[in-house]
């Protein structure tokens, strides 16, 4: 995406001022989003981002920016620009940029780009008539089929130089049921990482009968009690509650800076012995996985908590710094989410 010679020259450029490590991140990222609404075709999208984001590293001190101008001069300047916050001893850094193979564990089967717009709306269409004959109560429908292909390009001033190719695909099924005056929604939406095969496999019409179900249901339900109540998590949502819950403060950027409640607790018991975590990045086609995170890393299976003790954090090159820890392959950044906490 960038040939060798101009990232080194960045690079070198980035490390002028005394800086330790540096890295260029760079994306190329498609998006295509159709929706529909009552049968009808609402919104036919597409779009590109691109650029290159520069981070340099002094210690524990981190620099970054980003540009869309990828021209030789204009990405020397950025660097150097950047490289101005740095105010350290200048080192005698040789960058030697080698290129790295990765295994691919989420194959593609269709890409985006190969399937019309006419067979989407079809399979769009189909959603939006097995939602409708589910139920008279179910009085709306919105059907939503989103894809991205995102190009990426990464190296630094370690030596590492690496490319990979990530394809998302995500269709949306919701469902509104009104009953005296009351309205309640249905919603599904799966996901993988992988092309339209997901879609030419999916059943679409139970997903589809699904959230009309969920609409009918909630419609027709009574209000929850109150009071201390055994609870059920769905083993889907669960891990988005887990997320929510305990992730973030089982990341470095949190851990790091003892601002999270789990910081400083490694081999104590945090939770129920019937509790485990894991975060695995490497499941074949998963929504989440990766084959290397945004800082060129393998993803890995990391096990954070088993059987109620703390066994571990989620930890990108910065927080590695700064904890004394190794990474865990849970970087991630990007220039249309500009932060760069672990995943």
């Amino acid at each position: 995406m960038l040939h060798p010679s101009l990232i080194e020259n960045v690079l070198t450029a980035a490390l002028a001022t005394g800086g330790d490590f540096a890295e260029v991140f760079m994306e190329d990222r498609t998006t295509s989003s159709l929706g529909m609404i009552g049968g009808i075709v609402e919104h036919a999208l597409g779009g590109r981002d691109y650029g290159v984001g520069i981070r340099i590293f002094n210690g524990v001190f981190a620099v970054y920016a980003y540009t869309n101008d990828c021209t030789a001069d204009n990405l020397i300047k950025v660097a150097a620009s950047a490289a101005q916050a740095i105010r350290g001893q200048t080192k005698d850094i040789v960058i030697d940029l080698r290129r790295a193979s990765i295994a691919d564990h989420h194959p593609v089967l269709i890409p985006p780009n190969e399937v019309g717009k006419g067979r989407k709306i079809e399979w769009m269409r189909r959603a939006h008539a097995s939602s409708m004959a589910y139920s008279p109560a179910i009085t709306q429908t919105s059907i939503a089929l989103n894809n991205w292909v995102q190009d990426i390009c990464i190296a630094n001033s370690e030596g590492l130089l690496v490319e990979d190719r990530r394809t998302y695909t995500r269709m949306s099924f919701s469902s509104i049921a009104e009953a005296g005056g009351v309205k309640q929604g249905g919603y599904v939406a799966p996901g993988a990482h992988a092309g339209l095969e997901l879609i030419e496999s999916m059943d679409i019409d139970w997903y589809a009968r699904e959230a009309s179900r969920i609409a009918t249901t909630m419609v027709g339900a009574g209000y929850a009690p109150s009071g201390k109540l055994p609870v059920i998590i769905d083993n889907a949502f669960g891990g988005v509650l887990f997320h929510e819950a305990c992730g973030h403060g089982l990341e470095a950027t949190a851990v790091a800076k003892k601002a999270s409640v789990f910081a400083d607790k490694l081999g104590e018991q945090v939770a129920s012995p019937l509790v485990t975590a894991i975060d695995d990045g490497t499941i074949p086609n998963a929504w989440g996985s990766l084959n290397i995170d945004d800082e060129g890393a393998p993803t890995q299976r990391n096990v954070l908590i088993e059987n109620g003790v703390l066994k571990g954090y989620l930890i990108d090159k910065l927080g590695s710094r700064k904890m004394g820890m190794p990474s865990t392959g849970s970087g991630r950044g990007n220039l249309i989410n500009l932060h760069r906490p672990p995943a």
